[in-house]
């Protein structure tokens, strides 16, 4: 391959790394949320841990074509992880993120061996056969889990040593904003390296990317893996800011929850992950103060008008809407 060939595929690698004006927008209005919205800390923190869980998915499912219906499996392992290490005296808000990745990422790992081997329906019901297994265990295990009533008695140490846990949130969203944020970082790095060119070449072409010398189920294994770790840190990370931990992180709504905000937001962008999160968790924290019994129909309406309306997510509506508007002012 030629000096020029070279110059000219990583200068469309570091044009694709840039950040996009959605993506700035995106973590500077989070972060001035806090200062509109004072009385909603708590949704905007679960909005940013919708988004974490979601962006772990978009890895997988976006970048890689591996599609999973059992993803909150490695969420609700991280929740509980992080909820028991708690519950029995260790209440360090960072470590105990760090184990619910852990826990989250050694399972993946574990499973990943027989995931990177095995294409199309049958990904997804090894993945789905995970969640429902790990979901039934912890039903089974009130002794360890808490099972219906959920594992309580998480007390949490301050942060950092300096900043305790209230009931409005205000630590607590920080806290979130600032994982996510990090995580999120990683995640365009990783999918901007070569490991990530080469998981998107798996998506885009299964059997040439052999050819190239690419070991598929090694790169396979190690996106599993990773996106297991983020997905069990974002159940840390809800363990500890709602210090409590429900058998319905385990659960397959979760997991569907999580693709639904993926095509809202828009698959393969990292950022549609965090932008469907806020729009599904906003949309439903209204629609079921206005219709109590009726919220998940207008919900799911909603939804459908979205997806129809916005091709390609919210991103990709954005996208268009911007590259528009720059047309029109060139154009003046």
């Amino acid at each position: 391959m030629s000096d020029v060939t070279l110059d000219l595929a990583r200068m469309m690698v570091a044009r694709r790394a840039r950040w996009t004006t959605i993506e700035i927008i995106f973590w500077v209005a989070a972060a001035a949320s806090y200062f509109l919205f004072p009385t909603k800390l708590v949704l905007l923190t679960q909005i940013l841990i919708g988004g974490l869980f979601a962006m772990s998915l978009d890895l997988l499912l976006g970048y890689g074509g591996i599609p999973s219906f059992g993803h909150a499996a490695f969420f609700g392992l991280g929740a509980y992880a992080a909820g028991l290490l708690a519950a029995h005296g260790w209440g360090e808000p960072v470590s105990g993120v760090f184990a619910g990745g852990a826990a989250a990422g050694s399972l993946g790992f574990a499973f990943s061996a027989v995931i990177a081997r095995v294409r199309g329906a049958a990904v997804l019901m090894v993945t789905l056969c995970i969640g429902l297994l790990l979901f039934e265990a912890a039903s089974r295990m009130p002794w360890l889990t808490g099972g219906d009533t959920g594992l309580q008695g998480i007390e949490m140490w301050p942060l950092l040593g300096l900043f305790e846990f209230d009931l409005f949130g205000r630590t607590g969203f920080w806290y979130a904003y600032a994982t996510a944020f990090l995580l999120y970082l990683a995640a365009r790095r990783y999918v901007h390296s070569p490991e990530g060119l080469a998981l998107k070449g798996m998506r885009e072409n299964h059997d040439r990317v052999p050819m190239l010398g690419v070991s598929t189920v090694r790169r396979k294994m190690i996106a599993f893996t990773i996106s297991a770790t983020i997905a069990g840190m974002a159940g840390a990370l809800l363990a500890q800011t709602t210090q409590i931990v429900a058998l319905e992180t385990l659960s397959f709504e979760r997991s569907v929850a999580a693709l639904v905000m993926l095509i809202v937001g828009g698959i393969g962008t990292l950022i549609g992950g965090f932008l469907g999160a806020a729009t599904f968790i906003w949309l439903r924290d209204v629609l079921s103060a206005l219709h109590p019994v009726y919220w998940m129909f207008w919900l799911g309406l909603a939804l459908i008008a979205l997806v129809l309306m916005a091709r390609g997510g919210l991103v990709g509506a954005l996208s268009r809407l911007t590259a528009r508007l720059a047309r029109v002012r060139t154009m003046r």
